[in-house]
This record gives structure tokens, sequence and C-alpha cells, in this order.
């Protein structure tokens, strides 16, 4: 089995390709070890110290690691375990597990047309761009002109991921939806 690497524009975020679907659909982010309790993989995953954080994407796994750690130590053994894993044929994900997804909000009244407008174009000219660097974007909310956004995968904690809100999707939506005046993560 031949894993390939790639770096993300998060210097703390790796993301590793196994060659082979991961997710059949969604993702899946785990922040710590509890929460990675219904995927073997990302317990696998942290059972190495120094990672922070896995993401679960549909032919990729991005590792996020902890600011005291180097990427020349933990690399191989992230390779290793995702190698493993593969190889011993157990499930990505334990049957029935679900990602779940936070609720959406917005203003009373807000037009369901304008919602659906900012989320075809997350869906189909952001999220596909942010998935090709690891991570992924999932829209949460549209309240008093702000579009609320969630990063989530090596986009999270990612220094250039103001910019990219800011000035690439923040700038792309008041183009083509008026009523939107600004964009900002949710943690």
């Amino acid at each position: 089995m031949f894993i390939q690497t790639e770096d993300t524009p998060n210097p703390a975020a790796l993301k590793f390709l196994p060659g082979r679907p991961v997710l059949d659909s969604g993702v899946a982010d785990f922040t710590n070890r509890t929460a990675a309790e219904s995927s073997p993989l990302a317990r696998l995953l942290f059972e190495i110290e120094g990672v922070d954080g896995v993401f679960l994407g549909s032919d990729f796994v991005t590792v996020t690691k902890g600011a005291d750690k180097s990427w020349q130590v933990l690399k191989p053994m992230v390779l290793g375990a995702v190698m493993d894993h593969f190889t011993s044929g157990a499930p990505v994900m334990e049957a029935g597990a679900a990602a779940a997804d936070d609720e959406e909000f917005s203003d009373e009244g807000v037009d369901e047309e304008i919602i659906s407008q900012i989320k075809e174009l997350i869906d189909t000219r952001v999220r596909p761009a942010v998935a090709q660097d690891g991570g992924d974007i999932v829209y949460r909310g549209f309240k008093n002109g702000t579009v609320y956004l969630n990063l989530r995968g090596s986009c999270a904690g990612c220094p250039s991921s103001t910019a990219t809100l800011k000035m690439g999707i923040e700038n792309m939506l008041k183009h083509y939806v008026p009523e939107v005046q600004s964009v900002e993560a949710m943690m």
C-alpha cells in the first residue's frame, strides 16, 4: 500500500491519501480522543502522542499536530497507523455512527431562497476547493446580514483561513447575494 501525503495551507495539518475511499459520504471531524470513539481509524491516530485532530474525507485523512510536535517525527508514525488500519480490514467508522451536524440558524422571516443560494455557492464553489486543502467548510447560519461558517480539518486554525473567509468567500457571496454583508467563522 502506498500512501501519498500533501501539505496543506495550515502548517499544523498534513493530508494523507491512502489511494482508496475513506468515507463513502460526508466527512467526519474529530477534535479529541473522546470524540473519536465512533472511528477505529481516528482512535488509532489519537494514540500517537502529538496528534491533536483527525478529519476524514471521501479519499483522504487530514491529521493536525500539536504546536510542540514536528512532522519529521509524527509523519512516519501517522503513515504507519493509516497503513495498519487499512490493511487490517477494520471499518473507518463503526456501524451506525453518524456525523453530527450542528443546527442551522437564521433571522426570522429571511427568504429561504437567499439561504438556498448561499448554501449552493458554498457547496459548489467553496467546498471542493477547501477539500483539496484537506478541510471542509459548513454553512451554519445567516443572521443580520452575516453568514456563519464552520471550518473543519486543515482549515480550522489555519493562518490563512481569515484571508480565505474575508477576501475569497465573503467577496464571492456579496457579489452573488446582495443581502450578505459579511462572513464569520464559528468554532
